[in-house]
């Protein structure tokens, strides 16, 4: 996947994932983009993992499949992000 690829789909699965679960975070459109493309890798290596059963680095693709694993990989690496730095989600 290309890099402008990658940053479509960072600030859909970003701003979706973000709308979803509005925590207290800021970061302007860049931390909206990173939260998406790391969204990505962690939703892509889960399902990689949940369908195919060992774990690799993968990444979804840009299509509405992919924009969805990506958006719940990026609710769980907010999740996890939160409760590593100490800080309360709504």
């Amino acid at each position: 996947m290309n890099i402008l690829a990658w940053i479509v789909l960072g600030l859909i699965a970003g701003a979706i994932a973000k709308a979803i679960d509005p925590g207290a975070r800021g970061g302007g459109i860049l931390g909206t983009m990173l939260l998406g493309i790391v969204g990505a890798f962690v939703g892509g290596s889960l399902y990689t993992f949940f369908t195919t059963g060992t774990l690799a680095l993968a990444a979804s693709g840009l299509s509405i499949g992919g924009i969805v694993v990506a958006v719940i990989g990026a609710i769980i690496f907010s999740f996890i992000w939160n409760r590593v730095a100490g800080r309360t989600a709504l």
